[in-house]
């Protein structure tokens, strides 16, 4: 069970990448291999620190957030910030050679950054093709 533990991880792979680092670089200078080894161990100073726990608040559905696109189903509530991004890059009530909007996301992991950009630009797609269009 120990294997699966994050902080067992970290130290396991600490131990394996500092026992590599010191037999490839056994310096015959005792100095020299002194600092390195320092270096590798000193949990303030040296290579390795943490492992550091975040914690973060979940993220937050709006609901309504998806209405900005055809594509999105009825119960479908994206986070906050993909609702503003669809907003901002859903082509669905833009006027004729109106664009969407440069839009940047920057949010944590798994937390849909993909979706963001991807489902306006598969809405545009859909509704190009149900229009007759045969390219994009």
């Amino acid at each position: 069970m120990s294997q699966l533990l994050p902080t067992a991880q970290a130290r396991r792979a600490r131990e394996s990448l500092t026992e590599y680092l010191r037999t490839t670089f056994a310096l015959a200078d005792t100095e020299v291999q002194t600092a390195l080894d320092q270096f590798l161990s000193d949990p303030v100073t040296g290579i390795f620190k943490g492992p550091f726990v975040r914690t973060r608040t979940p993220f937050r559905p709006q609901p309504g957030g998806g209405d900005a696109l055809e594509i999105t189903p009825g119960k479908f509530e994206p986070y906050g910030h993909q609702a503003r991004a669809f907003q901002r890059l859903s082509s669905r009530r833009l006027g004729e050679g109106k664009r969407p909007q440069p839009t940047l996301v920057t949010t944590g992991t798994g937390s849909g950054k993909t979706e963001s950009f991807l489902y306006p630009i598969l809405d545009h797609v859909v509704r190009h093709r149900r229009q007759g269009g045969t390219g994009v």
